[in-house]
């Protein structure tokens, strides 16, 4: 394929009405990444250098949130919906610079992968003029049917125009194709629109073909790739499918997992071998976490990295910029917020480390807070090494603890202490007996 160039269509502008939400349907997340963008990765994965967006509803939105590296998008704006064949011709400007191949897909089919679209190119490289991408399925009702003789692919019946027999096949149109970029114009530019909804039907291109005698055929994708979504309930089915993908390729990869059906990751957690994950694990975007790290029960983990050897949870909560380094430890109930903690630190029990750095091999108590926001801005507390703070202690930031030092239990602490030093900051203890 690399001697052949190649335009993808990316239909958009839908307005999806069924997802009753007051943004495009192709905006909607899987794994935390907009629909549109899982599409735009995949061309991108698989060598597409130049895309045609077709856009309607939120088009500026839309086009930020397809653009990946190393994919040239051009945008066009359907006005009218008036078919999926008038889609793709919004983009005849893109059409008529010519390419070897065209291809045809959509923004909201974000499981689908590269494999489908390079098996069409390579149809199309061995002389096949209109490639349908299709898939099997025990449940066909609702899909058109691709009817084949001898190889070859002769129509695509929608299901209230087939015939019982017709009916019967299990070879259903996805929607995606891939056209002769020499042919496409001309083939594109004879679809009609003598229908009952007066649309331009993209699959009227298969019989313009045939009847030109021109070679169409098929080529198959897995169902679960081709599901489009149109509304919520479908919404959640392509995010389990999509979870159950990536599970599969990370525990195949050498993370364990001990309950996979209750990890829930983002589309870049970035998971080591002999990483450990107990049930019940969700990962937001910007997650690393480094090898023979295990990661508790009951824990919520965005935006940080977690290096090799350590230990977080269970009921952990790692916000953005929480960066936990080699054999260090947050326990349970603990919520970490850009902060460092230092190898082999320790931050047991419910506390808050916020705004702050914790230095190598000093412990946390049992209730430690940062006291990080004064209402207005946000301050840093540096805790040294091998420092130790004592239970329920505050630490009114902007603070530094030397290394070495001791922090009495129940101290508020509002002033530095220096390196190798005890501070108190509690009032003494009085007791009244009962007379």
């Amino acid at each position: 394929m690399e001697n052949r160039s190649c335009l993808t269509i990316v239909l958009a502008a839908g307005d999806s009405t069924r997802m009753k939400s007051s943004k495009s349907k192709v905006l909607h997340k899987i794994a935390g990444l907009p629909m549109i963008a899982h599409v735009t990765r995949t061309l991108a994965d698989v060598g597409v250098k130049d895309a045609a967006l077709v856009l309607g509803r939120d088009a500026d939105t839309v086009r930020e949130a397809a653009a990946v590296p190393g994919l040239s998008l051009e945008t066009f704006l359907q006005s009218e919906r008036l078919g999926t064949a008038h889609a793709v011709m919004a983009a005849r400007a893109a059409i008529e610079r010519g390419y070897d191949d065209v291809l045809v897909t959509y923004g909201d089919v974000p499981l689908v992968t590269g494999a489908p679209f390079l098996a069409a190119r390579e149809m199309l490289s061995a002389g096949h003029d209109v490639v349908v991408i299709g898939f099997e399925t025990d449940k066909p009702t609702g899909y058109g049917r691709l009817i084949e003789t001898d190889g070859q692919l002769v129509a695509i019946r929608e299901e209230r125009d087939a015939s019982e027999e017709e009916r019967r096949i299990t070879r259903c149109n996805s929607g995606l194709l891939a056209i002769n970029g020499r042919l496409a114009l001309e083939l594109l530019e004879r679809i009609g629109n003598d229908n009952a909804k007066g649309e331009y039907y993209l699959t009227d291109i298969v019989e313009i073909a045939k009847a030109d005698g021109r070679s169409v055929v098929s080529v198959q994708a897995d169902e679960s790739e081709v599901i489009g979504c149109n509304n919520r309930a479908e919404l959640a089915v392509i995010e389990r499918i999509w979870q159950q993908r990536r599970r599969h390729e990370l525990m195949v990869s050498g993370v364990s997992m001990m309950a996979p059906e209750t990890v829930f990751l983002s589309h870049d957690t970035e998971l080591a071998p002999d990483v450990t994950l107990e049930p019940n694990v969700f990962f937001g975007p910007g997650v690393t976490v480094e090898a023979g790290a295990v990661i508790h029960a009951y824990c919520h983990i965005e935006g940080a990295r977690i290096a090799a050897g350590t230990s977080v949870g269970p009921f952990a909560r790692l916000r953005p910029g929480a960066h936990l380094h080699a054999g260090s430890k947050v326990g349970n109930f603990c919520e970490v917020k850009n902060a460092e903690i230092a190898e082999g630190a320790k931050v047991n029990h419910l506390s808050y480390i916020g705004d702050a750095s914790v230095g190598a091999a000093a412990n946390i108590g049992a209730g430690t807070i940062t006291c990080n926001y004064d209402g207005v801005n946000k301050h840093r507390t540096e805790i040294g090494a091998r420092a130790f703070i004592g239970s329920n202690s505050a630490l009114v930031a902007p603070v530094k603890i030397g290394d070495n030092s001791l922090v009495a239990a129940g101290s508020t602490i509002t002033r530095n202490v220096p390196a190798d030093a005890l501070a108190f900051a509690r009032s003494r203890q009085t007791v009244k007996e009962r007379k």
